[in-house]
């Protein structure tokens, strides 16, 4: 257990301290969660710099880092649903884009095809964790700039997860190996 997969844990062990948190709707609870997600959501970059730069890469890491990722922004989302923050529809088109992308990472393994993460799902992930930020802060910065931002950064989320689902779904297409017909 190097130091990298110990990050990847402590962010799936503060998924239901956050979730906790927001929940149970105690004073300043949106923003300590806030705190919680945006430290979590923080250890991603970091864990895989340090596997990379240590060239520890391990595959309890590649299996456990992106189950972080998927668990972390999917109790944000259905915790945002379930406050009636976000609409549910948004919520299940994010998370079923991951599971759809799962899928075909699946497929591809089944035929020893690595499907690597791209430039448009890192920009995803982090469109997506702006947009929660934003969303759980948003009553912080109506008091100093006037203006919701969160929402907007949220349909700003869905189009990149919506593109790089796409994207995904036609590079996967794209090898000969794989029939996606």
């Amino acid at each position: 257990m190097n130091l990298a997969n110990k990050l990847t844990l402590s962010r799936i062990f503060l998924v239901p301290l956050f979730m906790l948190v927001l929940l149970i709707r105690i004073p300043f609870g949106k923003y300590i969660a806030a705190v919680i997600f945006i430290i979590a959501a923080s250890t991603d970059g970091l864990d895989g710099y340090i596997a990379r730069k240590r060239k520890q890469i391990t595959n309890l890491g590649k299996l456990m880092d992106p189950l972080a990722d998927k668990l972390l922004i999917s109790a944000a989302l259905i915790s945002l649903v379930e406050m009636g923050e976000i609409p549910a529809w948004i919520a299940v088109l994010i998370i079923g884009r991951e599971f759809f992308v799962t899928g075909l990472r699946s497929i591809a393994a089944a035929e020893g095809i690595v499907i690597a993460a791209s430039k448009l799902g890192k920009i995803k992930t982090v469109t997506q964790i702006v947009a929660i930020s934003a969303l759980l802060l948003d009553d912080v910065l109506l008091n100093f700039i006037n203006v919701s931002f969160g929402k907007y950064l949220l349909y700003i989320a869905v189009f990149f997860t919506l593109w790089s689902g796409i994207d995904y779904y036609l590079n996967a297409k794209k090898t000969s190996r794989l029939n996606l017909e």
